[in-house]
């Protein structure tokens, strides 16, 4: 963990009264969204949550997705899966597509000049419809028995990411669909062998998303990172419930 955690940074902090627009990421706006302590501490302090180790097989079937479906997008062609669940769309053939995906240093931009924050999210994928009106989609994959859904309450994160992406796209001047696409794979723990083979059920889910909530979020961000006392914590944080019993757990220490 150490060989790539930094607990103490001092780059990338929000300076007040500084020039420079300041970069929100899509997953800092969930931070936010979770715990503004947290988010305060990140983005003031330099003090992030550790971060969980990488899933490299969730990141490989990403890959092959993505791959899969640019097949499709040189050809203008609809994917067999979207024929399946009747989605009337083809890949979007964008010259930024490949911008748009890399969340680290690129992402689709936007420049929110009332509070000079520059809001970016990494999207999986862009579909566009006989319209022109374009269909934000995102990839997730998982390994579960019982069959993939939209409906546990720790899935608001994935719709609020959905919606992010859609109000960023309205925000660069396209018409965007309410209606987004999970593409959720399904790793199936059911055949009688491994055969150095996973093989997933692949599903799409439709979800229509309402990203009215993103701009105040943008102000509630902005006003938390102007202010010089700590923001409350999250209803159900487990970073901060752990700070919390580490510290009385010191404290009752050096006490006895």
């Amino acid at each position: 963990m150490s060989a790539f955690y930094n607990a103490k940074r001092s780059r990338n902090l929000f300076t007040k009264g500084h020039g420079e627009p300041f970069r929100i990421s899509r997953s800092k706006i969930e931070l936010f969204m979770n715990c503004p302590r947290c988010f305060y501490m990140d983005l003031r302090l330099g003090v992030s949550q550790p971060p969980g180790y990488p899933f490299n097989l969730n990141n490989a079937v990403d890959k092959l997705l993505k791959k899969e479906f640019d097949i499709h997008r040189a050809a203008n062609t609809r994917h067999p899966l979207m024929e399946h669940y009747g989605v009337d769309a083809v890949p979007f053939d964008h010259p930024d597509m490949a911008k748009w995906r890399e969340a680290r240093t690129a992402g689709i931009t936007y420049l929110h000049e009332q509070t000079n924050l520059l809001i970016t999210g990494g999207v999986d994928d862009v579909w566009v419809d006989p319209l022109g009106e374009l269909i934000i989609v995102d990839y997730k994959a998982t390994s579960k028995t019982s069959e993939v859904s939209l409906d546990a309450d720790w899935q608001i994160g994935y719709k609020r990411q959905m919606e992010v992406y859609q109000w960023l796209f309205r925000r660069n001047g396209f018409r965007v669909s309410r209606t987004g696409y999970f593409v959720y794979a399904n790793g199936m723990t059911d055949r009688e062998a491994f055969d150095a083979r996973l093989e997933f059920d692949i599903r799409i889910i439709p979800y229509t998303g309402d990203d009215a909530w993103v701009e105040e979020a943008i102000h509630n961000m902005n006003q938390c990172l102007l202010g010089d006392i700590f923001p409350p914590v999250g209803p159900a944080c487990d970073f901060c419930d752990y700070r919390r019993a580490v510290r009385d757990a010191i404290d009752g220490w050096e006490a006895t």
